[in-house]
């Protein structure tokens, strides 16, 4: 691992926080962003433009193009490849061999890189292995995509999906566990739920998932 640049890979007019390691098989290009304390592994790429936020870890051939954007503390594991388009907010996890896209049609023989669709996924959402997550839509904050699914519209907060095309299955909670009804049903319009972790209890109302403020918490 290198921690300056000039060294290895690294190009001169990279920008690399303090505690940044980038791996010798590993290319970051000049104009690119690597935050405090982030590791680029074995034979990945970042991309001039690219911003790597604080504490990020980019597994092996992992690929970030131009114009990405990711945020504090962002797990993407080997063989991911964020194309221009996607944004990830802090603490999103992005599983081995899941997919990004940035066309919605494309066709080798047709240029359309000035239709890239934008794809957001919001701050602590988890992305399971080999999952699809088709260009354009945005994942929710902490949703959890199932191993393997097949994103093809936007995503509630806290939502479980899974499936092809993913269908949602439940709710999760901040802290990775599938919530539990404490009061209502799936088809009331209201529903009590708890993460079975922690103990922290959730309001459903229809599609809309949120953690019930407790008693000791001072509002901003």
């Amino acid at each position: 691992m290198v921690e300056a640049p000039g060294q290895g890979h690294v190009g001169a007019r990279v920008t690399l926080g303090a505690g940044a390691q980038v791996h010798e098989s590993a290319y970051v290009d000049d104009g690119a962003v690597v935050g405090e304390g982030s590791r680029v592994w074995h034979f990945a790429h970042v991309m001039g433009g690219a911003v790597i936020g604080a504490r990020c870890s980019l597994g092996q051939n992992v690929v970030v193009m131009n114009t990405v954007r990711v945020g504090d503390n962002a797990k993407i594991q080997n063989n991911v490849s964020l194309y221009e388009g996607v944004e990830l907010e802090a603490d999103v996890f992005c599983g081995p061999s899941m997919v990004f896209t940035n066309v919605y049609n494309p066709r080798s023989a047709v240029s359309r890189k000035h239709e890239y669709r934008q794809t957001l996924v919001r701050r602590g959402a988890s992305i399971g292995a080999n999952a699809t997550i088709v260009c354009g839509v945005t994942i929710g904050r902490y949703a959890f995509i199932g191993a393997g699914a097949v994103i093809n519209r936007d995503v509630p907060d806290y939502a479980l999906m899974a499936g092809v095309p993913a269908r949602r299955i439940g709710w999760m909670s901040e802290a990775g566990h599938r919530l539990e009804s404490v009061s209502g049903t799936a088809a009331s319009p209201e529903q009590q739920l708890r993460c079975p972790g922690t103990g922290v209890l959730y309001q459903r109302t229809g599609e809309v998932v949120r953690p019930i403020e407790l008693p000791n918490e001072v509002s901003a």
